[in-house]
């Protein structure tokens, strides 16, 4: 493969990546980031604002937490890659179940997401629709298991697509 394709798909991975992160840090502080983007501040000092954000992958986030978030943002980066290279280089077709999992590895692990004080953003907010947030503090770690299931997840399919991708183009008969 030519070395400007490799950069390209590096590069649509790290980008992938980077939106995936930046949507799970700041997914805790959506009401922030709203207020932020609605100031009258200049652009200059609310990109600076935003940028320092991501200062709360350290301080908002258990370290399991916080580990799971940057290993779901780059393993769906490079799930996201590998589907790409694949559909180039054979079918829809030869994707099909492993897209539908990566899908789901990564929900499951966005419903993890969550900071120290307040524990899982989503589930918590989800189940507290119906009364039954308290399950959470029923799990062993209070709904970070969530986010461990969909980097296993996500994980399982890097490995499936990397191994579709060698298998040979050719039916085996």
């Amino acid at each position: 493969m030519e070395k400007q394709r490799i950069f390209a798909y590096i590069l649509i991975g790290a980008i992938i990546s980077f939106i995936v992160f930046s949507l799970a840090v700041f997914l805790p502080n959506l009401t922030l980031v709203w207020t932020i983007a609605n100031s009258p501040a200049l652009l200059g000092e609310k990109f600076a604002l935003l940028v320092s954000l991501y200062g709360a992958i350290g301080t908002n986030f258990t370290f399991l937490a916080a580990g799971y978030t940057i290993l779901m943002s780059l393993l769906f980066g490079l799930n996201v890659t590998l589907l790409i290279y694949l559909v180039r280089s054979r079918s829809v077709g030869a994707v099909g179940k492993n897209a539908a999992v990566s899908i789901g590895g990564l929900i499951s692990g966005i419903l993890g997401v969550g900071c120290a004080a307040c524990g899982t953003f989503i589930l918590s907010a989800v189940l507290g629709l119906v009364g039954a947030a308290g399950l959470l503090t029923l799990l062993p770690l209070g709904g970070e298991e969530f986010g461990i299931v969909g980097v296993l997840l996500l994980a399982y399919t890097t490995y499936a697509l990397v191994k579709k991708i060698r298998e040979p183009n050719v039916c085996s008969a």
